[in-house]
């Protein structure tokens, strides 16, 4: 079986998307460099046109439909940042868009799907649930699924942030990454593997409804229960019949760590307070796993990925209560 996701496939996504993905910047955090005795980088997705990272991914697939497919729209399913880059592109590409969400998505993330241009519809209990619809749109009236993750042209464009990170840091000795269905963390890991096997590729979920870790221990795609999370962008199953992402994790990440609630919390808090930042749950995963299961980073070049800004004020503020009165 030949390889689905290449670094090949990387460089070429790359030239698609230039000109419409920004290439984000990568700086130095100060307070995390002096708090850890380490070189802590910022990846900041969160600059993104869309806010998030999957823009890469999704004007990857978009930008290589046919006019008769982007005539036909496209259609998702999402937990929020998807949706939006979906969104974004489509509109960019001029195709109508229709992004399906479970009603566990946060009202401020289908909110800016719709100012985007698409039509969010609101499906089911899970992002499982939401598939079942978009899946309907395609085979009743011939719209293009959009894969969150599991395509490789979408892994292909999430892998344009390795790229930029082995350019910008050459000496880059590990990178934490959210890891959900596996798109970011495969294509991130292609990429720096493929320049410098030696650099370590962690992963990181939240405790509860860790889909991907769960389908690694069991040796195959399991269905997992999805949960609400301060994480949400980290919700949803990885597909039973999943056909890239999932090989390709288990083959570039080094390892994994899953972090609680209130970990999440006190990161998201951190990036608020010392780097005057928002972002969401997903986004300070990496930071969550640094505290909580006390890496050891010191006199190392860290970069942490800073996946998404989709937060609001509410989130914030549970945020905060976790903090004040841990969850039991």
């Amino acid at each position: 079986m030949s390889d689905p996701v290449t670094l090949h496939d990387i460089y070429l996504a790359r030239s698609r998307i230039a000109g419409q993905a920004a290439r984000t910047p990568l700086i130095l955090s100060q307070s995390l460099s002096a708090r850890f005795d380490a070189e802590v980088y910022l990846k900041l997705e969160t600059l993104q046109p869309s806010g998030a990272f999957k823009l890469r991914g999704a004007l990857n697939k978009i930008a290589s439909l046919a006019p008769a497919q982007l005539e036909r729209g496209v259609t998702t399913a999402s937990t929020g940042n998807h949706g939006r880059a979906v969104a974004w592109a489509a509109k960019r590409l001029g195709a109508r868009a229709i992004v399906c969400v479970s009603e566990l998505v946060p009202a401020n993330k289908t909110a800016a799907i719709e100012a985007l241009g698409a039509e969010a519809r609101v499906i089911g209990r899970s992002q499982d649930d939401a598939f079942v619809e978009a899946r309907r749109l395609v085979s009743e009236e011939g719209m293009t699924l959009i894969e969150p993750f599991d395509d490789p042209l979408i892994v292909a464009g999430q892998g344009t942030i390795g790229l930029e990170l082995m350019e910008d840091l050459p000496a880059l000795d590990h990178v934490l990454i959210g890891l959900s269905g596996g798109g970011l963390l495969g294509g991130i890991g292609r990429a720096i593997k493929g320049i410098n096997p030696d650099v370590r590729v962690t992963g990181v979920s939240m405790q509860q409804g860790a889909a991907m870790i769960e389908s690694l221990a069991a040796g195959k795609p399991v269905e997992v229960a999805e949960e609400a999370s301060l994480a949400d962008s980290l919700g949803g199953g990885i597909g039973l019949d999943n056909r890239c992402t999932f090989e390709l994790v288990r083959e570039v990440m080094d390892d994994h760590y899953q972090v609680s609630e209130p970990a999440i919390a006190r990161a998201m808090l951190h990036f608020f307070e010392h780097e005057k930042m928002l972002v969401e749950g997903a986004a300070a995963v990496g930071l969550a796993a640094i505290e909580e299961h006390s890496i050891d980073i010191r006199d190392k070049r860290i970069a942490l990925i800073v996946s998404g800004n989709g937060v609001d004020g509410e989130t914030l503020m549970r945020a905060r209560t976790l903090i004040d009165y841990p969850e039991r």
